[in-house]
């Protein structure tokens, strides 16, 4: 996969580079002692990246909280905007066909948004026939007049889940010159699997952070009880949900597990657990996975999280290089964070934009040629990996940083997920 064309500013790349790579650090840590309670892990504690374990994965594999954060990044650059039925369409991909899956299968999906997905696929259904638009297109819809009609948030009202927040860090990382856009979509990026304003609010305060993180804040700046009074403008007129509001004022500052911290599927305690870590980490982003893991309970995505501030906090020439060398897929994760930065960068509001209306898609053959995966673009690196086989119709007329995963007889992991 070549790397975009033009020379993109180091900081903001090491610090977006930084983010994706720690998120799925915190994942393959996490990964193997899945569902582990915490007296295990005080018992057995992680101290290193490993494989086996609750997924029998290879080591630096990672699990749904990156493969879907990886979808939503594709639809990022691809469309060159943000596009809800787009990323939907996507995350149906990885579900279905295990599209960004670093086994080449869908697993560890929650239960929230494996709903969420089946009534995206039932909307589109009945889309299809309102509209007279073949089956076989539905993926391809690229009309924004026509994308409007559909409504995209397929979330059961108070669903709160950390599904939304897993997968964030791509949103805020695109818009990151546009901190506005980049919490208002922050949330939508939320609700439209988990349907409950905790999950938006998380996402729209935990986006701040991030966009504030790659601008340059400091820690002290970014762990302020007054980060969000200081940058009320970011959030509109929408309040944070209390819940989230008592977090952004410090609740996470105290002892950890003892005190309350719970590395749990609820939105609320995720986002508790994931500041804690950060907080607490000793500006070490090695100390604050491992603390985030050994919580317990859904040990990857509490890291995950977690990897998504530090690591745009820390950038990834800090994060630790025996890990990064052992993530799967590393070098197409680089060049899509390359492609986030140049994609994010060229991105701006446009005078006639609605917060609530994406802006209106560009597409050119340039762009088209220099982002197009095949055979002769991926290096030898990249080009068997199961998230990456072969480019689909759809992502070679947007000219995609991705490709979807084409199989059959998936056996698609059904374990239940509060997520």
């Amino acid at each position: 996969m070549k790397d975009p064309p033009n020379h993109v500013d180091q900081r903001i790349m090491d610090r977006i580079h930084g983010s994706m790579m720690g998120m799925a650090l915190g994942d393959a840590v996490g990964a193997h002692v899945e569902f582990r309670p915490r007296h295990y892990l005080v018992q057995n504690p992680v101290t290193e990246l490993k494989g086996g374990g609750t997924w029998g994965l290879k080591k630096g594999q990672f699990t749904d909280d990156t493969s879907m954060a990886l979808c939503l990044a594709n639809s990022l650059v691809a469309r060159r905007d943000y596009v809800p039925y787009d990323q939907l369409v996507r995350y149906k991909w990885w579900y279905r066909d295990g599209y960004m899956s670093s086994t080449g299968k869908c697993f560890d999906i929650g239960a929230a948004t494996r709903q969420s997905l089946g009534e995206f696929e039932r909307r589109q259904t009945e889309f299809a026939e309102k509209h007279g638009i073949p089956l076989d297109e539905l993926d391809l819809l690229s009309d924004l007049q026509l994308l409007e009609k559909f409504d995209v948030n397929c979330s059961k009202e108070g669903v709160a889940g950390n599904g939304a927040l897993m997968r964030l860090a791509p949103v805020p990382l695109f818009f990151y010159k546009y901190p506005t856009h980049a919490v208002e979509y922050s949330g939508c990026s939320g609700l439209i699997t988990h349907g409950d304003d905790k999950a938006r609010d998380a996402c729209r305060y935990y986006g701040a952070l991030i966009v504030a993180a790659v601008n340059g804040a400091t820690k002290e700046e970014l762990l302020d009880e007054k980060f969000y009074k200081n940058n009320k403008e970011w959030f509109g007129d929408k309040p944070l949900h209390p819940d989230i509001e008592r977090i952004a004022q410090g609740s996470y500052r105290k002892g950890g597990y003892d005190k309350g911290i719970r590395g749990k599927g609820y939105i609320v305690s995720a986002l508790e657990a994931a500041l804690w870590a950060f907080w607490s980490d000793k500006n070490s982003f090695r100390e604050g996975v491992l603390a985030a893991v050994n919580l317990g309970d859904d040990t990857d995505t509490t890291a995950a999280i977690y990897g998504q501030l530090a690591g745009a906090y820390y950038g990834y020439e800090k994060l630790p290089k025996e890990w990064t060398q052992e993530v799967y897929a590393k070098g197409f994760i680089k060049c899509l964070s390359k492609w986030i930065a140049y994609e994010g960068t060229k991105w701006s509001p446009q005078e006639s934009e609605s917060l609530n209306v994406p802006s209106v898609i560009v597409n050119d053959a340039s762009f088209e040629q220099e982002t197009n995966l095949n055979e002769s673009t991926m290096s030898e690196e990249n080009r068997n990996y199961p998230l990456q086989p072969s480019t689909t119709q759809f992502d070679t007329q947007l000219g995609s940083t991705s490709t979807l995963k084409q199989s059959t007889g998936l056996s698609i992991d059904s374990r239940p997920r509060s997520r």
